[in-house]
């Protein structure tokens, strides 16, 4: 089994606070993590290797700095890892990610599977994956709560997708791509012999010109889809206590709507 690890390094939101709010985390380089539904992705590529043997393969778009997700991905237990690295990538919309990601997937070679996690929590589309699958021609199974099954000589996998009221169990031809949710399973931690070996480790980066791609055709230029980095004014509120009984204190909330022509 070649298995293929989408991940992703995103901000650490867990780092929000009064004096750092969502946009200036994204944008000012703070504190990076490994993208939290990539953490399932990781356990699920391992864990399928584990059982029907193989290779898993990481590989993550990114600025440099994302090599750090990479060797988390290592110390977890993945074969290789892979960095796409470009200046003139940055920015690019899901779309125009989804085709620097297929062109890197395709010089990586065959693959059985491809894993990716639901969605990434900065841009929060869950589109990428889907238009990976789509751009490659394979089948796509998405929000994936369970691998019934897997049978590389059949190649077929059975897998229940989480569904908003349903459970929904299908069988897919493989190659494919699969999206998972946390219900999967439990993420490993980084062991200590991991951790030192992805240390020492040397992750390859590839660039436009690796993957056979024009630097017109990635980055901001090449997208359709644009984030405003900016957040809307703040206003000032003041708080009115209203004293007295139910009775009063509603006609005197009353007036004061009318008055400031609410209601």
């Amino acid at each position: 089994m070649n298995i293929i690890a989408l991940v992703k390094q995103t901000p650490d939101t867990a780092q929000l606070s009064a004096a750092m709010d969502g946009m200036r985390l994204s944008a000012e380089g703070g504190p990076r993590i490994v993208n939290p539904w990539d953490e399932y992705t990781l356990e699920t590529a391992i864990q399928t290797r584990e059982e029907h043997g193989g290779k898993v393969t990481a590989l993550c778009l990114g600025p440099p700095e994302a090599a750090d997700a990479l060797k988390t991905a290592l110390a977890m237990g993945v074969d290789e890892a892979i960095l796409v690295s470009d200046p003139v990538m940055a920015d690019s919309d899901c779309l125009t990610s989804a085709r620097i990601l297929v062109a890197a997937i395709r010089r990586i070679g065959a693959f059985d599977l491809i894993v990716g996690g639901r969605a990434a929590i900065d841009g929060n589309t869950a589109a990428t994956a889907v238009q990976i699958a789509a751009l490659l021609g394979v089948p796509l199974v998405s929000y994936v709560a369970d691998l019934k099954s897997l049978d590389p000589s059949a190649r077929t996998i059975t897998a229940v997708r989480l569904l908003e009221r349903a459970r929904e169990t299908v069988t897919s031809r493989l190659p494919a791509l699969i999206t998972v949710v946390k219900e999967i399973n439990e993420p490993r931690y980084p062991s200590l012999i991991g951790i030192r070996k992805a240390a020492r480790a040397s992750i390859p980066v590839w660039k436009c010109e690796d993957l056979g791609l024009d630097a017109s055709a990635v980055g901001a230029g090449a997208s359709k889809v644009a984030w405003q980095a900016e957040l809307p004014p703040i206003r000032e509120a003041n708080v009115e206590m209203i004293d007295g009984g139910p009775e009063d204190a509603a006609r005197i909330l009353v007036d004061r709507l009318i008055e400031e022509k609410v209601i």
